[in-house]
């Protein structure tokens, strides 16, 4: 993680009022040079399913790469999800982001009937996924034996052609099972245990360096590409942020990038060149037009 590493982009996009809107929401992405769409994932609101929501951007579009922020591993069981990912990496010729986290938010488990469990069991499950999709996705027969997930003698078809795994999050945990196994890792705020929102203690640059520590050191020499949501973007400070989290709590990090276009330029220089922070995903479709001015000046630099 030491070498210098090309800045990329991404947007996460929930919905459209028709299947031409979305394909066109895809190709605006790609045509201005962003790497990737994500979908989120969560049971309540007006956002699109993701799988269904990736393949069809996958299909309006030949090079942008499809993915999610992030499928909430609570809602799928792994051998499901493994033969739904292999076949969408096909399908798309190998342009699958698979992001997966725990699930966090407790309006989603509310309204499914779904237990919130503590965090730490949510990590462990999420742990054992990684290694099914992971042992699923190579050649042969694959047998697993763990606590949440018992696998059988199952050679999974079609294996993909590369999918990377990005992984997430703002607590210890997850971001060592994101440095030890992921292409991607992804740096936000720690959410709260009960699934409220953001862990508003867990603020600042102080505590968004000592995560890059962790994945570093997780990471153990491996490549790994560091990247983060931005909340906020332009001149000034907007009335709200659309994220739950609190902006001016994380102003000083890169996950608020205000300013003129030089300043945010010179604000994501310092941290990719300083900190080998490189890759950008948007949160909120409303700022597309002054972080395409960003993709433009900074994609492939």
């Amino acid at each position: 993680m030491g070498a210098m590493t090309t800045f990329r982009f991404a947007a996460v996009i929930r919905s459209a009022g028709s299947a031409r809107e979305w394909a066109d929401k895809a190709r605006r992405l790609e045509d201005a040079g962003y790497d990737a769409v994500y979908i989120s994932d969560h049971i309540v609101g007006p956002r699109f399913a993701p799988i269904a929501a990736m393949t069809a951007a996958a299909c309006a579009t030949t090079r942008l790469r499809v993915g999610a922020l992030v499928l909430a591993n609570d809602f799928r069981h792994p051998v499901m999800l493994a033969k739904e990912a292999a076949t969408l990496d096909v399908l798309s010729e190998g342009r699958l982001d698979l992001g997966l986290g725990t699930g966090w938010m407790a309006a989603d488990y509310q309204a499914a009937g779904l237990p919130l469990e503590r965090p730490g069991l949510r990590v462990d499950r999420l742990a054992e996924s990684v290694a099914v999709l992971k042992g699923l996705w190579a050649d042969g027969p694959f047998t697993f034996a763990g606590k949440h997930y018992q696998i059988t003698e199952l050679d999974l078809q079609p294996k993909p052609i590369g999918p990377r795994l990005l992984l997430g999050g703002g607590g210890a945990r997850v971001l060592t099972l994101a440095g030890r196994e992921a292409d991607v890792v992804h740096i936000v705020q720690r959410v709260r245990a009960d699934g409220a929102g953001p862990d508003q203690t867990d603020t600042g640059v102080a505590a968004f360096l000592a995560k890059i520590d962790i994945v570093r050191r997780a990471a153990e020499g491996r490549a790994v590409e560091l990247g983060t949501s931005v909340l906020q973007i332009g001149e000034h400070k907007a009335e709200e942020s659309w994220s739950a989290a609190d902006s001016s709590l994380v102003a000083d990090t890169p996950q608020v990038l205000l300013g003129s276009l030089d300043e945010i330029v010179e604000k994501m220089r310092r941290w990719r060149d300083d900190h080998g922070l490189s890759f950008y995903v948007l949160h909120n479709e409303r700022d597309l037009d002054p972080f395409n001015r960003v993709v433009e000046a900074l994609s492939g630099t």
